[in-house]
């Protein structure tokens, strides 16, 4: 059998274990190793078995992501998610569909402090689907606007699949964040735009805004304070270059705390649920990482990015064309498959392939994130729809896909507007840090 046959039964296996509902872990772990064993034999996928883990586990990059995830945990701990959403509802105002708009405008500025998707659903939606039922909202539009808004997490930084994205591709951590910045929030615009297109042919969906007065705006909208000062410290001093990603996860993380215990929202019990929170998600998130490691030795050795890239070349497919036959693909597995997974079978085969039609990692990166969130959101399987699910287990799964649908537009057209204008994400990082 040949080295491209036997990478290739590889990826069929890999397949067919997902499917069966195998964890992505160790569908990649045994794949990736018993695909190395195969062409390398047992003495060196042994060795490579043995030095994956400490090699991940020790590497300074990847000490970002316990950081970055505790701060998001004290975050949501010290109730910084609900004084963000009352702020982003006064912006409003009397608007019709006004606190859907405000949904997703609070679920931007949460996942800037957060980095998940995942928890700002599962916050976001504790928070603002009681309060849009209680304003006779329907519950498509409000499960559609968390759910869409939730998406936001892993696109405005600091974002843990800009990491992850980071230390597979080998880029540079504070330009993947810069590169998302301007991205994410035209897709917070756009996401808001759909909920007004909703909103205008289905009046019957959103009533009016409550009034407020001004004085109570003024204090909403100062309330938003925590949220700017952690976002301005962290990611602002990662811009700026006066920190690295890891100093200032750090930093956030004791400004989260130290926010919390002064808002006498923090107690021992919950700095506890804090911490066990942050360690269980972090060692979920290096078993991927360190079985997905295994898998790109497998899929390197087995040469299935050059395979592809002849393959591609004897197509005589252009760059543009390839990229749009990446991005059909990247959807239709996303509604299969979960986020982090996607990320760490596909992008080491698929960018030596892009970086070789002319296409820079930096930018390949953001577009991945982005069809990632469509996979969030996109049924059968969405992650956000299903953890929406589990907190409003009253709404039926069904509405919330009915409720979601309208919003998948707004990612499709911010893909356009990335292949056409790729400075939407390449300038920033080219500003701050050069070509």
């Amino acid at each position: 059998m040949s080295v491209q046959m036997i990478g290739a039964t590889g990826m069929l296996a890999l397949l067919i274990l997902i499917f069966l509902r195998v964890p992505v872990a160790v569908c990649l772990g045994i794949v990736g190793f018993l695909g190395y064993a195969a062409l390398e034999g047992w003495a060196k996928a042994t060795t490579v078995i043995g030095a994956a883990p400490f090699d991940i586990a020790s590497g300074y990059a990847l000490s970002v992501v316990p950081l970055f995830v505790l701060m998001g945990e004290l975050a949501s701990a010290s109730g910084m998610s609900s004084r963000l959403f009352a702020g982003t509802k006064s912006m409003f105002g009397q608007l019709r569909g006004s606190l859907a708009y405000a949904t997703i405008g609070a679920n931007a500025g949460f996942g800037a402090v957060c980095g998940s998707s995942v928890a700002s659903a599962a916050t976001m939606t504790r928070i603002c689907v009681p309060e849009m039922r209680r304003n006779n909202y329907d519950d498509r539009l409000s499960t559609g606007s968390v759910a869409a808004g939730g998406t936001l997490g892993i696109l405005i930084p600091p974002s843990l699949i800009f990491v992850i994205y980071a230390i597979i591709a080998q880029q540079s951590v504070p330009r993947l964040f810069a590169a998302g910045l301007l991205p994410g929030l035209v897709l917070t615009v756009l996401y808001i735009a759909a909920a007004a297109v909703m909103v205008k042919i289905y009046p019957s969906w959103a009533p009016h805004g409550a009034y407020e007065s001004w004085p109570q705006r003024v204090r909403n909208l100062l309330g938003m304070w925590e949220f700017v000062l952690l976002f301005g410290v962290s990611v602002g001093g990662i811009y700026a270059g006066l920190f690295s990603p890891t100093e200032a996860a750090a930093i956030g993380a004791f400004m989260a705390l130290v926010i919390g215990v002064l808002r006498r929202k923090l107690d021992l019990d919950s700095l506890v649920k804090c911490f066990y929170e942050t360690v269980k998600t972090t060692c979920m998130l290096f078993l991927i990482i360190i079985c997905a490691m295994i898998f790109s030795y497998f899929v390197v050795q087995a040469q299935l990015p050059e395979a592809l890239i002849d393959w591609i070349r004897s197509m005589g497919m252009s760059p543009l064309g390839l990229m749009i036959t990446l991005v059909i693909t990247y959807i239709v597995l996303g509604c299969f498959l979960e986020g982090i997974g996607l990320v760490l079978i596909t992008v080491p085969v698929f960018l030596p392939v892009v970086v070789a039609s002319g296409y820079d990692p930096i930018w390949f990166g953001v577009m991945v994130v982005v069809v990632v969130e469509m996979g969030l959101i996109s049924p059968p399987v969405g992650m956000n729809l299903f953890v929406i699910q589990a907190q409003v287990p009253d709404i039926p799964i069904p509405s919330i896909y009915k409720g979601i649908l309208p919003f998948m537009v707004s990612p499709l057209v911010l893909i356009v507007l990335l292949l056409a204008f790729p400075d939407l994400a390449l300038y920033l990082p080219r500003v701050l840090y050069g070509s």
